[in-house]
């Protein structure tokens, strides 16, 4: 990407990945972003528990109701993981985490996506067994990494909504 405004323009979250596996140069680029996650005193509360194992990613798939299409056909998932006593901001930290690993995918030429998983349905506990987090750190969400296997448009400048935004004196 040639600048910040181009990359945000370009990150969408993706839902349909094809089959190649992203490259372990690819990944360890992604990763090291995560590492580089502004955090709250420094205190750097979260962990990344990453797997590139499929089967263990599609039985997932039914952690929440509804929400975990990604899940189908991701060759990477993250789990955010954090301690929440470590940092009040806990929360925060892992959200600016999760971004940055979703704007390193897209610098990438990769797609990726949010599945959100604290306090939904009996997720938080499947993802922890799942990728062996221990009991102290909570799971705030998983990152889908792959190929894109959809067509998104980036966001159109024109359509953004302005009225959100508030000057005052």
């Amino acid at each position: 990407m040639n600048s910040f405004l181009e990359l945000c323009r370009a990150r969408r979250s993706y839902r349909k990945y094809t089959a190649e596996p992203v490259g372990k140069a690819q990944l360890d680029r992604i990763l090291q972003c995560a590492l580089m996650s502004p955090s709250g005193k420094r205190l750097n509360p979260w962990e990344f528990y990453v797997t590139t194992d499929t089967t263990l990613i599609r039985s997932l798939k039914d952690c929440r109701q509804m929400g975990t299409t990604m899940l189908d056909t991701a060759p990477v998932a993250v789990a955010v993981a954090l301690d929440s006593e470590k940092a009040d901001t806990w929360q925060a930290d892992g959200a600016i985490a999760a971004l940055n690993l979703q704007l390193a995918a897209t610098d990438e030429g990769l797609g990726a996506c949010w599945c959100h998983i604290l306090e939904r349905d009996n997720a938080e506990e499947r993802v922890r067994q799942a990728f062996g987090i221990p009991q102290n750190l909570r799971v705030l969400c998983l990152v889908t990494i792959g190929h894109k296997d959809e067509e998104r448009q980036q966001y159109d400048l024109q359509k953004l909504p302005y009225q959100k935004i508030h000057f005052t004196a």
